[in-house]
């Protein structure tokens, strides 16, 4: 047999391998409630974010099923679907990655300040607030932010760093995410967070204006790894793919 290379795991993928591996051996048959998230993560030594990866990792995969309000219940082998999330960021994670690239980006916009930029960045948070009106989760807009911020630093590279971490919401692993902690009342959080980035780059204020970028990618990270929502709120239609 050939010496085959090694690959490094993420923990995510570690720790779902080993619930599979657990569910597969018979530890937890089908129809019964997995511990609690908080109990995995001190049964397995991480973190409840990890856990909470793993979890949508397997919730994907059609391992597990989330009941709202009930908690996490094991499938039956047929309810499996051929899905590969092996390869497929942490959406976690790339929200951490992010938090690292674009807060220093939101300094670099607040030094290149000019009312055209500080209009173009109101305009794509406005458009954020109209699709939360009509009922659509508002992608567009926060894409269009996002990268209209990366863009004022007028660094090829930096921006197709953006543009990838942000495209990476179109995985199945933070769209399912999404199903389960989205909703019109966050998303309206989150524009109040947009806005307060817009006021710093208008102010020419660089410490505030990446202050304010990473406090809001920070609150969209705990917003994810908050406890499973009992009820859905005002749900929002999610678009069929996020478009340029």
């Amino acid at each position: 047999m050939p010496i085959q290379a090694i690959e490094p795991r993420r923990l995510y993928r570690q720790i779902a391998d080993q619930l599979r591996t657990l569910i597969d051996g018979g530890e937890f048959p089908p129809g019964s409630r997995l511990p609690t998230e908080r109990d995995l993560a001190t049964q397995l030594g991480v973190s409840r974010p990890s856990v909470r990866e793993a979890l949508i990792a397997l919730e994907v995969e059609g391992v597990i099923e989330v009941r709202m309000s009930s908690g996490i219940y094991v499938r039956q082998r047929a309810a499996r679907v051929l899905v590969d999330t092996r390869t497929v960021d942490g959406p976690l994670e790339t929200i951490r990655a992010r938090q690292v690239v674009e807060g220093e980006l939101a300094a670099m916009a607040a030094r290149a300040a000019s009312p055209v930029l500080v209009a173009a960045l109101t305009e794509a948070v406005d458009l954020m607030d109209q699709d939360i009106d009509g009922g659509v989760m508002p992608l567009r807009g926060d894409r269009l932010f996002h990268l209209r911020v990366a863009e004022a630093a007028e660094n090829g590279p930096l921006l197709r760093v953006v543009t990838q971490l942000f495209d990476e919401r179109n995985n199945p692993l933070f769209e399912r995410l999404g199903r389960h902690f989205e909703n019109a009342d966050n998303w309206r959080t989150a524009v109040a967070e947009h806005r307060r980035v817009v006021q710093a780059v208008k102010d020419g204020d660089p410490d505030a204006a990446c202050a304010a970028m990473r406090e809001h990618l920070q609150r969209s990270h705990d917003r994810f790894t908050a406890n499973w929502p009992v009820n859905q709120s005002a749900p929002l239609q999610v678009p069929d793919r996020i478009t340029p």
